[in-house]
């Protein structure tokens, strides 16, 4: 007598599945495909405000590493004046650092402005990316 095993039992015990239509079949793929749309876009946003929340606080403490940088730039110029005045008049000693102060502000904003010059403001490899997607959605056999 031939026994069979559990697996060939439960298939044999399970009655058959009716076959779906091949619109049925699509509709099912179609509504998966919604949904998880719909989740990676729900994820993408929880991401989102996860990274922003601590860029936030980042951007505080480069705020503050700013501010005390700036004050430092202030406080080592006074000494500069000090220094300077001991040797000269206060007034000439201010105005040799306001001086050197405007030759390196003018230095900065050339290289500024240069740098500037080389920004796309369009985001060129998005676009082609986004161009190659709706060409392969025209053709996606090719």
């Amino acid at each position: 007598m031939a026994t069979m095993s559990p697996l060939s039992r439960a298939r044999s015990a399970a009655p058959p599945a009716p076959e779906r239509s091949t619109g049925e079949l699509l509709s099912q793929v179609t509504s998966d495909l919604q949904v998880l749309f719909r989740q990676e876009v729900e994820l993408a946003k929880a991401e989102i405000k996860e990274e922003g929340t601590k860029a936030g606080k980042a951007a505080g403490m480069f705020g503050g590493a700013g501010f005390a940088g700036y004050m430092v730039l202030l406080f080592l110029s006074l000494a500069a004046v000090f220094a300077l005045a001991s040797v000269m008049d206060e007034g000439w000693a201010a105005l040799i650092v306001a001086g050197l102060w405007a030759v390196a502000g003018a230095v900065l904003y050339q290289k500024g402005r240069a740098k500037m010059r080389t920004v796309s403001p369009k985001p060129e490899r998005t676009v082609q990316t986004l161009k190659e997607d709706a060409e392969w959605a025209r053709h996606p056999t090719t």
